[in-house]
């Protein structure tokens, strides 16, 4: 992978270190009813993002074959069940710091936020098929808003979530390059209304309407390339 190409991916997972720890600053001086407040607000801007994505949708069939496809291998790895775990781990590790106590709630909020909306799926394979990565930097200044908000709200599992972003974004970027022939606008269409779907789910759970375990869901994003082959 060309280092212009990756570019993008490693400048949005920086953004989200630095906006965090601010983010973080700011926790100190914020009552527990305004965080409640911002992160309902997360939630509900959340949900009408998703909303909006899945309205693009064309072939029914795919985003349901995916979404399942996607579950039971999501719940057969325990994704979320592991991750939980990890955290959970360095939890104990970092517990004599204030801020870093809860770190699987921000480190998940953050991750699905920053990994399966439409801007994520499509900066990277615009920067793998063409080294545009302008649609990356957009979507840093944006992550970097969205990382203040969650940072001073939920602390450092936000700052935690740039590692899975630059591994998602980057291999995404590599993926693109290896197979762009089959990225037409179409699969590609399916991949977003997926991921929105995901996002759908997380402004529920932010809302506190569900408890989805959405991490397991997450390998529902590389199926439509599958589906769409013989839809």
């Amino acid at each position: 992978m060309e280092t212009r190409d990756s570019m993008g991916a490693i400048v949005n997972a920086v953004t989200i270190v630095v906006c965090g720890m601010i983010g973080m600053i700011f926790k100190a001086g914020i009552p527990k009813r305004y965080n409640e407040r911002i992160m309902h607000g997360i939630g509900l801007s959340v949900l009408a993002i998703g909303i909006v994505g899945i309205m693009s949708m064309e072939n029914t069939m795919v985003m349901i074959l995916s979404i399942l496809s996607g579950a039971m291998i999501g719940e057969k790895l325990r994704i979320e069940e592991n991750v939980n775990t990890l955290v959970k781990s360095l939890e104990k590790k970092t517990s004599h710091w204030k801020d870093f106590n809860n770190l699987g709630e921000g480190f998940i909020t953050a991750t699905m936020i920053f990994c399966v909306g439409s801007m994520a799926i499509i900066g990277p394979i615009e920067s793998g098929l063409a080294g545009d990565n302008s649609i990356l930097y957009a979507k840093s200044v944006m992550d970097g808003i969205v990382s203040i908000l969650l940072g001073s709200s939920l602390g450092a599992g936000v700052i935690l979530a740039s590692i899975p972003v630059l591994l998602y974004e980057g291999g995404l970027t590599l993926l693109a390059t290896l197979i762009g022939p089959l990225l037409g606008p179409t699969v590609i269409n399916e991949i977003v209304v997926v991921g929105s779907l995901l996002l759908i789910g997380l402004g529920l759970n932010l809302l506190d309407i569900t408890d989805l375990k959405l991490m397991n869901y997450t390998p529902a994003v590389i199926f439509p390339v599958i589906f769409m082959q013989f839809f």
